[in-house]
């Protein structure tokens, strides 16, 4: 076994077998460390010597996002027709088209930095803290932040920020299965392995982004980033994430478009070769036609719609931790979430200590209470960090400041779990008796106590019925004992309660109406007594449909919970697994089921929601589980963010319909003209200067208002109502492209040049200003008006396709001048296909076949590497200079060996 040498201790991160193998006391000595951990100016210099503790960077970076823009098949589409006509001579079509894909990729490149931007700047907003030991005192510290040689104090819930020398454990099990696959967790203890020990077998250490289950530990970082197990493994799937199901349709919807226009493309090209028409010139136009009837800006119209909404969710204090989650949030329509903190104010205080047993009094209560925290006594006097809200709402009570830890000392613990519900401690009082402390839930608690007095359950009652949170208290002598068990808890005898309050939130009646409003069913999951919870809704003035116990839930079968879910409202005294299985039920029904949580026990069910949220107060774990985390704990802030969702959502749909209908009915008469007549009715220049002037136009889409009707409820992809929207509306506008055909050749006797221009216009104007209709099911206008920027775009737009014909650049362009009655007939036949668009709008939506389809079951499958990018974004800096999983050993660099290798 190689141990670092004196040069080597600050220059490197140490491997994680190497120190799996020696004593921590030497771990330390080669770390520089200790006990009381670094100053703060030493891991200041260590932080810039090595790097962040991170494996991901949410730094936007704008040659990544260019690269992706031409790797866009449509571009490479249009960079080939470019080259062809180069190739072939057409200089100026050529040129026309190399400006076509540089404003494609600019726009496209513009919006999609912009959101990646937005995406960063909220991202910094989000913090991930652990508590490590800095000028000899526990403080929280960003977990990128933490350095070899730190010392870290973690609990019941925690994920591992880096990889953990083990100094001290009590019960400790970690949760190991996003490295190893196991499903059961691992023991841990600081006793050294022997040396080459097997990864799942060094128990003498803990790995970052493993999760701890339970017990706490106080641990010596000796590797951080890449550097770590898990790092190397996450360094090695890259950045990229795992596409949301929203991404998926998008993708699926324009791979669809992709085939029609090569299908489109080579009945076209195989025609105008049947007709002996000029071979380059037949598939110019024919790859123009492609291009024309794909959707070039829908990644930038999508990206605009996120950047626009992340910006809009910043202000709201809102972290969606990827844009595309957004368009998820909107899709909600049932939400289970806990009480505290989002019909309560999240701030708990301790009230008075009520004494159950004669001979004890409140002071003396309180002092069992401060005893049976799992915190050193004399730490946690010093500071609350890293307590749960309980213990310490108890310690920062003025009654606690009598208290003299000097007097106890604490031979054992046993820490609160989501089973027991309850926390004991062994303790030794002035060197003289011993005796066991138990606080927990009172319903827990009584259990392990003798026969309750009626009056002692009044009094239990009285305090629930007003809405407090009571803790039990209860003791008994243990002198001999010198280890506790679960199974020692038994006996006890009942010292009294501690009250705790937590007031409702003055605006969570405000919110809950609001989420009402937007179609969203609430529903309450709490740890808490069922008329602590009853209590708190009867304040508010919710209205209740009924409460369910955990030991009701335990009891029914699924199809029972399935009915009884339903009308529930009120979840109480409910395990982690429950609130996991109650979802599920929940999703059955068809619904797309949100919950908000932000403790260990909240994680099972965050996971099996379709949309999770948590907030930046919250637990590790819970954090790590949810899509959606809230700066502000507030119901508020989450309906704002449902809304924006749907806004999204509608906006994004709005575009994809001109795109099916408008953009389809153009290139379906281009491609029966060109068969038609003797000369191609648009040249391929001429088709993709028309569609950049459109898309352009679409790109104030993002901005443009919704109507409130499309807020009420989520909307889904439906691709059948996309194809009959497309198979109407399509056809509507090559009536009126056949229209201008034989106005022209008919009327106006139209050369070839004329006719290219006359169709442009016409072309772009009716395409461009189907949009006030298309954008609403009200009457436009009247009853729904566009955004300033929406309009002033598709106005601008279709100025300027009039201008280009008549302007100087016409024969670069190969457009002819047009007759003057040609605008009236054009202004005419503009007004009567938008008359016509709106009929037939208004005959389409009446229909029952455009109506909502049934919900259906959707479930959620996530693959092992999605789990991992989740995990690994808690580990992300906006630095670029993250380390990329090489180790540094005898001034050289080398590649780390493969954990698989070693496991």
């Amino acid at each position: 076994m190689a141990e670092l040498n004196v040069q080597e201790r600050s220059s490197r991160q140490m491997s994680i077998t190497d120190a799996a193998s020696l004593p921590p006391e030497r771990v330390g000595e080669l770390l520089e460390s200790g006990p009381a951990g670094l100053s703060g100016v030493e891991a200041g210099r260590r932080l810039a010597e090595l790097g962040p503790n991170a494996v991901r960077t949410h730094r936007a970076s704008a040659w990544s996002v260019l690269i992706r823009q031409l790797g866009s098949p449509i571009l490479i589409l249009l960079l080939i027709t470019a080259g062809l006509s180069l190739f072939l001579g057409d200089a100026t079509n050529s040129i026309v088209i190399g400006v076509i894909l540089l404003v494609s990729v600019g726009l496209g490149f513009t919006n999609e930095f912009r959101a990646e931007r937005a995406a960063e700047a909220l991202h910094s907003r989000v913090t991930h803290r652990a508590v490590a030991v800095r000028d000899g005192m526990p403080q929280e510290v960003d977990v990128t932040a933490l350095v070899p040689g730190d010392v870290v104090h973690l609990g019941l819930g925690a994920i591992i920020p880096a990889d953990i020398r083990l100094l001290t454990s009590k019960d400790l099990l970690c949760d190991e299965s996003i490295l190893t696959g196991e499903s059961m967790p691992a023991g841990k203890d600081p006793a050294a392995v022997p040396p080459g020990a097997a990864l799942a077998d060094l128990t003498s250490c803990i790995f970052m982004g493993t999760v701890l289950q339970s017990g706490n530990c106080t641990g010596l970082v000796v590797a951080t980033g890449g550097h770590a197990e898990f790092g190397r493994i996450a360094l090695g799937l890259g950045e990229r994430q795992p596409q949301t199901e929203f991404q998926l349709g998008l993708k699926r919807f324009s791979f669809l478009l992709l085939q029609v226009a090569i299908a489109l493309t080579s009945l076209i090209f195989l025609a105008n070769v049947l007709l002996q028409r000029p071979l380059i010139e037949s598939l110019l136009f024919s790859l123009a036609i492609a291009v024309g009837i794909t959707p070039q800006l829908l990644p930038a119209v999508v990206s605009t719609s996120l950047a626009t909404g992340t910006r809009q969710l910043a202000r709201r204090k809102v972290l969606v931790k990827r844009l595309v989650c957004i368009e998820d949030l909107g899709d909600m329509d049932v939400l289970v979430t806990d009480k505290t903190g989002t019909l309560t104010e999240g701030k708990i205080s301790f009230t008075g200590a009520l004494p159950a047993a004669t001979g004890v009094s409140g002071a003396e209560l309180l002092t069992l209470g401060l005893l049976a925290t799992e915190a050193d006594y004399t730490e946690a006097k010093a500071s609350a960090v890293g307590q749960n809200a309980l213990d310490a709402a108890l310690w920062e009570s003025p009654e606690a400041a009598a208290f003299d830890p000097s007097r106890y000392e604490r031979l054992d613990v046993i820490d609160f779990d989501h089973q027991r519900r309850r926390t004991s401690v062994l303790v030794r009082e002035g060197g003289g008796t011993v005796r066991i402390i138990t606080k927990g839930s009172p319903e827990d608690v009584l259990a392990l106590c003798g026969e309750t007095s009626a009056a002692v359950r009044a009094m239990l009652d009285e305090q629930f019925d007003a809405g407090s949170r009571v803790v039990a208290v209860a003791t008994r002598p243990a002198d001999g004992l010198k280890d506790l068990r679960p199974a020692d808890e038994k006996d006890l005898n009942l010292a009294g309660f501690l009250v705790f309050l937590d007031r409702p939130k003055a605006n969570a009646r405000a919110s809950l109406d609001q989420l009402e409003a937007l179609g969203i069913t609430v529903k309450i999951a709490t740890g808490d007594n069922a008329k602590v919870a009853e209590k708190v809704c009867d304040e508010l003035g919710v209205l209740s449909g009924g409460t369910l116990t955990g030991a009701a839930v335990e009891a029914m079968s699924d199809e029972e919970l399935s009915a009884a879910a339903r009308e529930a409202s009120i979840f109480a005294r409910v395990s982690p697994e429950q609130k996991a299985r109650i979802i599920g039920i929940l999703r059955q029904t068809g619904g797309s089921v949100g919950f908000m949580g932000d403790g260990v026990n909240d994680a099972l069910a965050l996971h099996a929601a379709d949309i999770g949220i948590s907030v930046d107060s919250a637990t590790d774990v819970a954090k790590d589980a949810a899509d959606v985390v809230l700066l502000d704990k507030d119901l508020g802030v989450l309906a704002e963010g449902v809304m924006e969702g749907r806004r999204i959502f509608a906006n994004t749909i709005k575009y994809v319909l001109m795109g099916t209908s408008s953009n389809f009915g153009n290139m379906f008469s281009a491609a029966t003209a060109s068969v038609v007549l003797s000369f191609l009715p648009m040249l391929p220049g001429q088709i993709l200067l028309n569609n950049l002037l459109y898309d352009t136009g679409q790109l104030a889409i993002p901005g443009d208002r919704v109507d409130k009707e499309q807020l009420l409820a989520p909307s889904h992809w439906n691709i059948s109502f996309i194809r009959r929207f497309m198979f109407l509306f399509g056809p509507i506008s090559s009536i009126f492209d056949f229209a201008t055909f034989g106005l022209m050749l008919f009327v106006f006797n139209a050369v070839p040049g004329e006719f290219r221009a006359g169709w442009f216009i016409e072309s772009i104007a009716t395409q461009t200003l189907i949009i006030f209709a298309i954008r609403t099911r009200r009457v436009p206008f009247l009853r729904s008006r566009p955004s300033a920027g929406l309009l002033g775009a598709s106005l601008g737009v279709v100025a300027l396709g009039v201008f280009l014909p008549l302007s100087p650049l016409a024969g670069v362009l190969g457009f002819d001048t047009l007759p003057v009655p040609f605008f009236l007939a054009l202004l005419g036949m503009t007004v009567f296909y938008l008359v016509l668009v709106e009929f037939a709008k208004q005959w389409f939506f009446s229909r029952a076949a455009q109506q909502p389809p049934a919900p259906t079951i959707r479930v959620r499958r996530r693959a092992a590497s999605h789990h991992i990018s989740r995990r690994a974004a808690r580990f992300s800096s906006p630095v670029a200079d993250i380390a990329r999983g090489r180790l540094v050993q005898g001034g050289r660099k080398r590649k780390p060996r493969s954990s698989r290798s070693r496991a």
